[in-house]
């Protein structure tokens, strides 16, 4: 298999804070890689420096002469002023045929992934069209490598699909950081894990990395165990030979400093701590009746009723720009329906996790910016913690916390704004696309803590295995400010949205038959049987008849017990009858039809 390119004892920090270390993999033919790391190990940075848009501390690439790569960035830029035509055909060849072909090329994919209008401004264009967009400007040229940076966030589900489709039958290699664990479980055949600075491979899917990982760190944890035993034995010896240190004994003294080496590599787990109860929610949680929006002619809500019931759990999916965002802002009051009306419970506090991010001054440090909404964070109703205490559950040293929030990568600023969140212990959770930035990590903690949440839980998520690990049951935003409430989780919704589909195509094909079989029929039955027909159709009879009469000769035969020397012979003609009989009937049936 053709090596691709090939990375070795890549290095890259930032100031004193190392991102990552003698990085080392290679890239070949055929490979579809998943990048697992922590949010601010550098996951980003890696990609970037493969695809030569940063420079690495040290270390060196090497890529296959005339190799074709294209890079997606996590956030697409493509300026303001152009329309989607210019950008997608900045890059196109020169000649007018292989232009012609660029163009419709895509085109089609741009179709596919629902954009249709190539003359819209690129600034009145959403996140998800944006980075729909650049998906199609990265695949149009067929490149041999793919290297995608978060692609699916800001995608509606039918758009994640068709990308994960695309990847797993296209013969592209591909890298990539992502938090969909569905879409790393399907795509991917390898997983690279940077942890601790140290690079570890597996052969085989999300899945298998999960098995693989853990007996791995199982294994460690054995080995430092063992190792610290064997540690305390050799500095019990250090201390009492301090003469015989000098001489004889040096080999022994080295590998006592190797040791200890080895044995300060921190094997534990340092994770979000999301251990924040919510408040008390009473009875009544909240009441909608006759809710309608519209935009101009678009409508967003019409006519929605809906009571939420104490602890309910409840995803929002629909394509973009049906109306979910909106939908939850009108929740929360945040905008107001045309009519309606919504009735609140007294003891309900909301949280909003909202899609645009934290709103704090850019220009603020982290400390400063948590400080001003409350100076004394108060948790499970009991336990009083500052500001920088609780920053540190949220894995912001006090180092991180004296930030400016504009250098935050994208990571630390959704568990800053889970923080700012959470520290209001809110007991009505609205969570808009919750899981954009976040490391996998951090969102198998994420979705712990919301399934053992007391109080009640929207969200909205392109995520499929997020939504369900938390949702009980499902609004589905189908267009038209229309929303059905599916009871179920989100693959139950797919798999019976499918049926319903091959149902729907089934009926329309059956119909379609039975419109262009009835003019032929009918032609037929019109029609009578001609005198080359009907010879056939009595030649028949006369056929069937003797065929029937043979059969029932050797079923008799065999009934009877016969041992006889040509019983396989009869066995065969036994067949070779059934068959003929099938046949001659079956066309005595067509041509009886044609005669009634």
């Amino acid at each position: 298999m053709a090596s691709y390119l090939q990375i070795e004892a890549l290095t890259k920090s930032y100031g004193d804070r190392m991102l990552f270390e003698d990085v080392t993999f290679g890239i070949d033919e055929g490979d579809k890689i998943g990048l697992i790391a922590k949010n601010g190990t550098g996951k980003s940075t890696l990609l970037k420096i493969i695809a030569s848009k940063e420079d690495a501390d040290s270390g060196n690439i090497t890529f296959r002469n005339d190799l074709r790569v294209a890079y997606l960035d996590q956030i697409p830029d493509f300026g303001t002023s152009a329309v989607v035509r210019d950008v997608l055909t900045q890059h196109a060849p020169k000649e007018i045929t292989e232009r012609d072909e660029y163009v419709a090329r895509l085109e089609r994919t741009l179709h596919q992934l629902g954009i249709s209008n190539l003359e819209a401004s690129i600034d009145k264009l959403s996140g998800g069209e944006k980075k729909r967009i650049a998906i199609a400007q990265a695949v149009v040229d067929n490149p041999e490598l793919l290297i995608l940076d978060e692609p699916t966030n800001h995608l509606d589900i039918d758009a994640i699909e068709w990308l994960e489709s695309y990847l797993r039958r296209s013969r592209i290699a591909l890298l990539m950081v992502t938090h969909d664990r569905y879409f790393l479980d399907r795509v991917c055949n390898k997983i690279i894990e940077i942890d601790n600075c140290t690079t570890y491979t597996y052969q085989g899917n999300y899945e298998y990395y999960l098995r693989r990982r853990q007996e791995r760190i199982e294994a460690m944890t054995a080995e430092q165990t063992k190792l610290k035993n064997t540690l305390r034995r050799e500095q019990e010896w250090m201390r009492r030979q301090p003469q015989a240190r000098a001489g004889k004994a040096k080999y022994r003294i080295d590998a006592f400093y190797d040791l200890k080496q080895r044995t300060s590599v921190n094997l534990s787990q340092r994770d979000v701590n999301l251990d924040v109860k919510s408040s008390y929610i009473g009875s009544k949680i909240f009441e909608a009746r006759k809710l309608s929006k519209r935009y101009g002619d678009k409508v967003v809500l019409d006519d929605f009723t809906y009571d939420f019931a104490r602890y309910e759990k409840v995803g929002i999916i629909g394509a973009n720009g049906v109306g979910k965002s909106t939908f939850i802002k009108l929740l929360q009051g945040l905008e107001q329906p045309d009519s309606g009306t919504i009735d609140v419970g007294e003891t309900v506090r909301f949280g909003y996790y909202s899609q645009a991010g934290i709103s704090f001054d850019e220009n603020k440090k982290v400390i400063d910016a948590i400080t001003e909404i409350a100076e004394d964070v108060v948790v499970n109703g009991s336990v009083h913690y500052s500001p920088m205490q609780f920053l540190q559950r949220f894995l912001f040293s006090p180092a991180d916390q004296q930030k400016y929030i504009h250098t935050l990568s994208g990571g630390e600023r959704c568990r800053l704004h889970l923080a700012s969140v959470l520290m209001r212990s809110p007991n009505f959770l609205i969570l808009d696309e919750p899981t954009n930035d976040l490391d996998i990590i951090t969102l198998g903690i994420l979705e712990n803590y919301l399934s053992e949440f007391k109080g009640c839980v929207i969200v909205i998520s392109h995520d499929r295995f997020f939504l369900d690990n938390i949702a009980d049951h499902l609004f589905v935003f189908t267009g038209d400010g229309q929303v059905k409430d599916f009871p179920g989780t989100y693959t139950e919704y797919r798999q019976w949205s499918d049926e319903q589909q091959r149902m729907a195509r089934q009926a329309e094909s059956s119909s379609d038959s039975a419109d262009k079989q009835q003019p032929r029929r009918q032609a037929e039955r019109k029609r009578k049987l001609t005198f080359k027909e009907r010879r056939e159709m009595e030649a028949l009879e006369s056929e069937i008849e003797q065929l029937t009469a043979e059969k029932e000769e050797l079923t008799a035969l065999f009934n009877g017990g016969s041992t006889s020397d040509d019983i396989a012979a009869k066995a065969a003609r036994y067949a070779e009858v059934n068959a003929l009989l099938d046949e001659k009937e079956m066309r005595w049936l067509e041509l009886s039809e044609i005669e009634s």
